[in-house]
């Protein structure tokens, strides 16, 4: 089986591998074995779920951005007080 992968390092690269054939085929850590690891060129790359990454200017929308009021922005979420039990 040949797989390419998109990540920085190789040894990031093995650990995605490892991961996506942990949820694609359920197959465990013991069961793979890696014979190879190596960087392919840019022209090189088969697979088209990873040349459509190769795009120079290669930019992800970010479609659920919510804007936030600014009063809102400072205060906190929790507040350092004691519930007061009697009256």
């Amino acid at each position: 089986m040949y797989k390419e992968y998109r990540e920085l390092t190789r040894n990031d690269a093995v650990e995605a591998c490892y991961q996506d054939m942990a949820a694609r085929h359920r197959a465990r850590f013991r069961s793979i074995q890696i014979i190879r690891v190596a960087e392919v060129a840019n022209a090189d790359v088969r697979r088209p779920y990873i040349k459509q990454l190769m795009v120079p200017k290669l930019r992800f929308p970010l479609p659920h951005r919510v804007a936030r009021p600014a009063e809102k922005a400072h205060r906190s979420l929790f507040i350092a007080k004691r519930p007061s039990t009697f009256y």
